[in-house]
C-alpha cells in the first residue's frame, strides 16, 4: 500500500510536468516528464488513471502532431483502468478527425505519385522518399493512424460514449475510415467496426422452419459470430426454436465474460431477400424493413464452428428478447422474405 501511494504521487507528479512543458512549449522536458509518466505507469492506481485521463485528453490539442498520437494511447489508457471515458472521448474523437483526413490526403497522394503498395506505418520509421512523395504532414498523419485507432476503440467499448457521438460526426468518421481503408487496401476493422457498433437496437427475427418470429434488442454486438452465438442462447436456449444450445459460458464470453469458447453455429443467417448475414461481418448488415432490421434464420446448410467471444475483448454485448410475435404477424413477415439457392 504504501509503494502504491509512493506511485500514485510519482505518477501525478510526471502528469503535472507533462501539462505545464507542453503549455510552455518545452519539447525537451515535455518528453522527460512523458517518459517520466510511462515508467511510473505501473504503480499508479485506478484513482489516478481517473484523475489523469481527462486531463491528459484536454491536453491533445496543445501537443503536437507527432507525440499527439501517444498521448491519445495513454488516454485509452487511462479510460482502461477507469478514467471517465465521457471526458475524454471528444478530444480523442477531434484528433481522429484531423488524422483520418490527413491519412486521407497520403493516400491521394501516394495514388497520384504512382501507387504502389502502401507503407506499413508500423514498420519503423518512414523512409525520405516516403515524405518526399506524400508530405510531412499527410505522412505523420498515416503513420500515427494506428495509434489513433488504438485510442479510439477505448473509447467507444463504452456505451456511454457510442450513444454520445453525434450522428453526423460518427457518420463522417466512418465514411473517412472507410475511404482511407478501400484507398489504401489496409485493414483498419477495428476503427471501422467499432463505428459501427449499434446500442439499444430493435432486431426482429423470423425462423423460417418453425414459422415463428421475435422481437429482440441488442447492444454492443462487435461482430455476426457475437451475435449469432447470443441468438442461439436466447431462442434455442430459451426452447423457442430447435438448435445448437451454446453453453452458459459460450454466451457469458459473448456478453460480458473474458475469454473464448468453441462453439458451433446454430442457423444461416439471412436477409429478407434470401443472402447471406456472413458471421465476418457486422449488425448494420442486416437490412431494415419498415424501420426495424429484419433477420430470417434458416437451417445451417453445414456444420460451422468459431470461437465465441467478442469482436472487441472490452466491449460489453447483449441479446434481449423483448416479445414473442403473434403467429399472425410472423406470417406477414414471412410471407414478404425470399429464398436463394446456396
Amino acid at each position: 500500500m504504501i509503494f502504491g501511494r509512493k506511485g500514485r504521487g510519482r505518477f501525478l507528479e510526471a502528469v503535472t510536468g507533462f501539462e505545464a512543458a507542453v503549455r510552455e512549449r518545452d519539447g525537451a522536458r515535455s518528453q522527460a516528464h512523458f517518459t517520466d509518466m510511462q515508467r511510473q505507469f505501473k504503480d499508479a492506481t485506478d484513482e489516478d488513471f481517473a484523475e489523469a485521463g481527462p486531463r491528459l485528453a484536454a491536453l491533445l490539442a496543445d501537443v503536437p502532431p507527432g507525440p499527439r498520437a501517444t498521448v491519445a494511447v495513454a488516454v485509452g489508457a487511462c479510460v482502461e483502468r477507469g478514467a471517465d471515458p465521457a471526458r475524454c472521448a471528444p478530444y480523442v474523437f477531434d484528433g481522429l478527425a484531423q488524422v483520418l483526413a490527413g491519412a486521407q490526403d497520403f493516400c491521394e497522394r501516394w495514388t497520384d505519385g504512382g501507387g504502389g503498395d502502401f507503407p506499413d506505418p508500423e514498420a519503423g520509421e518512414p523512409l525520405p522518399e516516403v515524405v518526399e512523395r506524400a508530405g510531412e504532414q499527410a505522412t505523420l498523419a498515416w503513420w500515427t493512424l494506428p495509434q489513433w485507432e488504438m485510442a479510439t476503440v477505448a473509447m467507444l467499448a463504452h456505451a456511454a460514449v457510442r450513444t454520445a457521438l453525434d450522428t453526423d460526426r460518427r457518420a463522417e468518421l466512418l465514411r473517412t475510415a472507410r475511404s482511407v481503408q478501400e484507398a489504401s487496401g489496409q485493414n483498419f476493422k477495428c476503427l471501422v467496426y467499432a463505428l459501427l457498433v449499434l446500442d439499444d437496437e430493435p432486431l426482429v427475427v423470423l425462423h423460417r422452419p418453425t414459422g415463428t418470429g421475435f422481437a429482440l434488442r441488442m447492444s454492443g454486438l462487435g461482430d455476426n459470430f457475437q451475435l449469432h452465438t447470443l441468438l442461439a442462447d436466447v431462442l434455442a436456449g430459451g426452447g423457442h426454436v430447435p438448435g445448437y444450445v451454446p453453453s452458459a459460458q459460450e454466451a457469458a464470453v459473448c456478453r460480458d465474460q473474458p475469454g473464448q469458447v468453441p462453439t458451433t453455429g446454430s442457423f444461416n443467417l439471412l436477409t429478407p431477400g434470401g443472402d447471406w448475414v456472413w458471421n465476418e461481418g457486422t449488425p448494420t448488415d442486416i437490412p431494415v424493413v419498415d424501420g426495424v432490421r429484419l433477420l430470417v434464420l434458416d437451417p445451417p446448410p453445414y456444420q460451422r464452428g468459431w470461437p465465441a467471444g467478442r469482436f472487441f475483448p472490452g466491449m460489453r454485448g447483449d441479446l434481449v428478447l423483448e416479445r414473442v410475435l403473434a403467429p399472425g404477424e410472423a406470417g406477414r413477415l414471412l410471407a414478404g422474405c425470399v429464398t436463394k439457392d446456396g
